[in-house]
């Protein structure tokens, strides 16, 4: 384990916290909408900017825990500025209804952090007729930045403030990106043994890192790449312990982005 405490280029490791990648960055006057943000990597993520003085839009499906996810913010930050409105990504109904939502409170937009993420075996569709892990992890996500980008570009002019879009991963993805060749290809019930098989082994990596989370507070790479000036001018790299580092082939692959971004237009605009 002494390759989690060594510190890479950015001065950090995989044991430092998102209060320690942030400290003595002020974040007052800076706007950041956040998926997922009822548990988890989404709580600490909000707590920490929130902490810093940024104003937190927290984005939920979970309409029972909105108020309970705001109050455990403002328990720990009384000062915070919080703010929590419904977000379900599988519905593209609920992603418009968002951004108009947010639209409404008349506010810039400074960082957008795509946390929320679903996993599950069931061989099901999103209300839109997608498959659920694809339509939730990536179309929502998708067409929300595309229906806040505006935003951002005006309140990047408008503030000289560069602004940040952070996209997350796990292994929960990988799943995803596997069958995203296809991209929204359905499962087949043929191949369920396997299908499922593979899902244990992912829901292990998952289920270590949401306890290695919990212990060390696993935000620190998310608050870093929104708020470390150090990342400035970056663009479409991949973070690990708060440094670059190198993604899968197929998540390098240039064209088969090309070819996800075309047909997620299209999925969207349908």
């Amino acid at each position: 384990m002494w390759w989690f405490y060594r510190r890479g280029p950015s001065g950090f490791s995989g044991a430092s916290t998102a209060e320690e990648v942030t400290a003595g960055i002020d974040g007052r006057g800076m706007v950041a909408v956040i998926t997922g943000a009822s548990s988890g990597i989404g709580l600490e993520t909000a707590r920490v900017l929130a902490l810093r003085g940024v104003h937190v839009v927290m984005a939920v499906r979970n309409v029972s825990a909105r108020l309970a996810a705001k109050e455990a913010i403002l328990a720990k930050v009384p000062e915070a500025k919080v703010d929590v409105l419904e977000l379900d990504l599988s519905s593209m109904a609920s992603v418009r209804t968002f951004a108009s939502m947010f639209e409404s409170l008349n506010l810039p937009l400074n960082i957008l952090i795509n946390n929320a993420g679903v996993m599950t075996r069931n061989c099901t569709r999103s209300s839109d007729g997608l498959e659920l892990h694809f339509a939730t992890n990536h179309i929502g996500h998708f067409l929300l930045t595309n229906l806040l980008l505006e935003n951002m570009k005006r309140a990047c002019r408008d503030s000289g403030v560069e602004g940040r879009i952070v996209n997350l991963s796990s292994s929960a993805h990988v799943m995803t990106l596997a069958e995203g060749i296809c991209f929204d290809k359905i499962c087949d019930p043929s191949g369920l043994n396997d299908f499922i098989a593979y899902g244990q082994s992912k829901l292990a990596n998952i289920l270590h890192a949401k306890e290695l989370s919990r212990i060390l507070k696993g935000a620190a790479s998310t608050c870093y790449v929104a708020m470390h000036p150090r990342v400035k001018g970056i663009s479409g790299k991949y973070f690990t312990n708060c440094d670059i580092a190198n993604p899968s082939s197929q998540a390098s692959d240039t064209e088969l982005a090309k070819k996800l971004w075309q047909y997620s237009l299209q999925t969207v605009s349908s």
